[in-house]
């Protein structure tokens, strides 16, 4: 025990695993500082979240500067996403080594360089460049974040701080657009980037000041052919989901499809049954995580791509100036924030199955309603259907993010985090390769080259309807999932039977 309160006063904390492997997670009592470090965690995720999707206003501004077409400033997207591919996988692993507070500071001080190298960029290939190491940065900091979190916060605490954590989430995407479009029209588009280093600063501080160094006693060796597998596996499924939504690219992101399947397939056979994978697979036999992994992913479709479907409907399908669709589109960001004072009694209310399951019908709904925005509708009215979608989404996201590591010991908690951070980042990726598909065929089967508000409509209604498919895994849910979390009183010994005998 003396040698555990040394390490507490040197800041370095052993990952509760290497005491207790209990199923417990968190610890007993949340940290003093939990908001505090829900905060912290919090603005560094929203620094990365306005960042990745702030950029795509300013490519045609930045091809002019760097003499290319702006086509192929894509590149300068897919090399952050090709980073992402790689090393959020690693992140747990990183972190169970060197402690989350070094990894995760670590993450933002990659992150800023990235930014500052970004922001000086002369040519395609530094900026190409310097977005890897951005992408670097920001594959850490997702999964690592959270993982601090859950090592600071006791199980009643969790849906409050999971709140806080799942804003920038859903925010940044919506932020983005407008503030990219402001940016370049009344600044220089260097300031997208240059706009981190103050952020990315006070955040290093905080993370230092208030996160403690939690890292496990034995990390276990790194399993490097599952790292080249799963980056091989991810960064091709990434690249090629990406650029099906690209006009005469179809061949080669199905190539790139088919070896992200191919080597895909290998990494699962590499990792069944091997201790230490880079993707632990063995997590996927605690049901809550598979459920909400499952369910989660399958609902993200629709969460990836709404940034995407969005101002593209409101800009060309109602011709709407940047500005005002900014203006509107900002409205899901409002229902998130409102909502996050409501999930704790919600939650403790009806608990989590019964939530996800009619929350989550409700939030799919929201954004299918607005595959029926046209002319007629007031901007008002369009206002209040996002401020909704917003509300009952994030909801439906803090739920999932929080349930999923209900069962999951606090010995692989890190590689629970890796693993779930991947699956959501493919899963959003995905959302826009859906969105882009389904109004592309739209477009060929009314034969427009530029798409209609019809063809919009559509493609809001595909995603949504595979989305609404989440309600079935929904179902799947123990009555009394996650009940220690949110406080929801257990259920009776009938109600297990009925729930059994309905599975």
């Amino acid at each position: 025990m003396a040698s555990v309160n040394a390490e507490v006063r040197d800041g370095i904390v052993p990952a509760a695993g290497s005491l207790a492997k209990t199923k417990d997670l968190g610890p007993p009592e949340s940290s003093p500082n939990y908001r505090l470090v829900a905060l912290i965690v919090a603005s560094a995720l929203f620094m990365e979240f306005v960042d990745s999707t702030v950029l795509a206003t300013a490519l045609p501004t930045m091809a002019r500067d760097f003499a290319v077409r702006p086509q192929e400033m894509s590149v300068a997207l897919t090399s952050y996403l090709l980073a992402l591919a790689i090393f959020i996988p690693a992140s747990g692993k990183l972190a169970d080594r060197f402690g989350s507070r070094t990894v995760f500071r670590s993450a933002i001080l990659l992150f800023v360089l990235g930014s500052l190298a970004c922001g000086q960029s002369r040519t395609l290939e530094m900026i190409v460049v310097s977005r890897f190491v951005q992408g670097m940065g920001g594959a850490m900091m997702i999964p690592v974040g959270r993982l601090v979190l859950l090592r600071s916060v006791a199980k009643r605490d969790m849906v409050n701080a999971m709140s806080w954590l799942l804003v920038p989430a859903l925010i940044g995407p919506i932020l983005g657009p407008p503030l990219g479009g402001f940016i370049v029209t009344y600044l220089d588009w260097r300031w997208i980037f240059y706009i981190n280093l103050p952020m990315g600063a006070l955040g290093f501080w905080l993370v230092g000041r208030y996160i403690a160094n939690i890292r496990e006693d034995d990390p276990g060796r790194f399993d490097a052919r599952g790292f080249v597998l799963s980056g091989v596996s991810l960064g091709c499924l990434l690249f090629g989901f990406e650029m099906v939504s690209r006009p005469g690219e179809g061949a080669m992101a199905a190539i790139l499809i088919v070896i992200g399947g191919a080597a895909g397939a290998l990494y699962v056979r590499h990792a069944i049954g091997r201790e230490g994978a880079i993707l632990d697979l063995g997590l996927l036999r605690d049901p809550t995580f598979r459920l909400s992994v499952i369910a989660g992913s399958i609902t993200r479709i629709t969460q990836g791509a709404q940034p995407f479907l969005l101002p593209l409907m409101m800009q060309v399908g109602l011709g709407f100036t940047a500005a005002k669709s900014g203006t509107i589109t900002v409205a899901t960001a409002i229902g998130s924030l409102a909502m996050k004072s409501f999930a704790p009694r919600v939650l403790r209310r009806f608990g989590f199955r019964r939530a996800l399951i009619w929350n989550g019908i409700i939030a799919t709904a929201g954004y299918a309603i607005c595959g029926l925005f046209g002319p007629s509708w007031p901007t008002w009215a369009m206002f209040c259907v996002l401020v909704l979608c917003g509300f009952f989404m994030s909801f439906q996201f803090t739920a999932y993010n929080t349930i999923a590591y209900d069962g999951v010991d606090k010995q692989h908690m890190s590689s629970a985090t890796a693993f779930y951070s991947t699956f959501q980042q493919l899963m959003l990726s995905l959302g826009i390769c859906v969105a882009a598909t389904a109004l592309h065929l739209a477009m060929l089967a009314n034969g427009s080259s530029t798409p209609t508000l019809s063809d919009f409509s559509v493609a809001f209604w595909v995603v949504t309807a595979i989305s609404v498919t989440a309600t079935f895994w929904n179902l799947r849910f123990a009555t009394d999932a996650g009940a220690e979390i949110s406080g929801h009183a257990a259920p009776s010994e009938g109600d297990e039977a009925e729930q059994r005998s309905a599975a």
